[in-house]
C-alpha cells in the first residue's frame, strides 16, 4: 500500500508542475496510473488530502536540508548563537546544496514548477511560492546575516540569494544545465569571499 500511495503522490506532482494544481483532476492522476479514481480513493480522500501529503513532506524535506548542513533552524532569537558560528563556507555550501535540491531533485523541483505556474492564480500557492522561493529564503538569509552583526544584513542576503533565484529560470530552460551550475558555483564563490571579507572588517571595527 504504502507504494501504491507513493506512486500517486509523484503522478500528482508531476502532474501538478506540467498543468498546474487547479487543472489537474483526481481523474487525471488515477489515468496517468493506469487506475480507477475508486482506487486512488482507497488511499487518498480527494485531491486535497493528495495535495496535503505533498506539503507535508516538502516541510520535513526542507527541514531535513537544512540539518544536512548544519544551518540554523527556528525563530533567530533561538538561533542567534548557531547563527553567529556559522561560516562563509558553510552559507556558501548551503546554498550551492539547495540550488542542486530545488532543480535536481525530482520531488522538489516539480513542487518548485508548481509553484511558479500557479503563484498569480491561487493565494495559497502565492504565500507557498513566497514562503519556499522568495521572501522565505531572504528572510531566513537577512536573520542569519544579522545575526554575524554584518552590516546592511538585508543588502548582502539579496546580493548571495538573487542568483540563485534567477538562474532557477535559467536552469530550467537551458541546455546546457552543467554550465548554469558552474556559473552559479562561481557566482556563490564570489559571495564567499565578499562575506569573509566584510565579516573581518566588523570584527576589527569591533576589536
Amino acid at each position: 500500500m504504502a507504494d501504491t500511495k507513493e506512486r500517486i503522490l509523484q503522478a500528482a506532482l508531476k502532474l501538478f508542475a506540467e498543468n498546474g494544481y487547479e487543472a489537474v483532476s483526481v481523474r487525471d492522476i488515477a489515468g496517468e496510473l493506469d487506475m480507477t479514481k475508486a482506487a486512488l480513493y482507497k488511499h487518498y480522500r480527494n485531491k486535497r488530502d493528495i495535495f496535503q501529503s505533498i506539503l507535508e513532506r516538502m516541510e520535513q524535506r526542507d527541514a531535513e536540508q537544512a540539518r544536512l548542513y548544519d544551518m540554523p533552524e527556528g525563530a533567530p532569537e533561538e538561533t542567534a548563537e548557531a547563527c553567529r558560528s556559522a561560516g562563509a563556507e558553510s552559507i556558501t555550501g548551503f546554498g550551492k546544496a539547495m540550488f542542486r535540491y530545488w532543480t535536481e531533485d525530482g520531488f522538489a523541483s516539480c513542487f518548485r514548477r508548481m509553484l511558479t505556474l500557479e503563484q498569480y492564480r491561487d493565494p495559497e500557492m502565492g504565500r507557498l511560492y513566497q514562503q519556499y522561493l522568495a521572501a522565505g529564503p531572504l528572510g531566513y538569509m537577512t536573520d542569519l546575516f544579522r545575526a554575524m552583526a554584518l552590516p546592511r544584513a538585508q543588502e548582502e542576503a539579496a546580493r548571495f540569494y538573487a542568483p540563485m533565484f534567477l538562474l532557477y529560470s535559467v536552469y530550467d530552460a537551458s541546455e546546457d544545465k552543467a554550465a548554469v551550475l558552474a556559473l552559479l558555483d562561481g557566482l556563490l564563490n564570489e559571495a564567499r569571499e565578499h562575506l569573509k571579507e566584510i565579516r573581518k572588517e566588523g570584527q576589527n571595527h569591533a576589536g
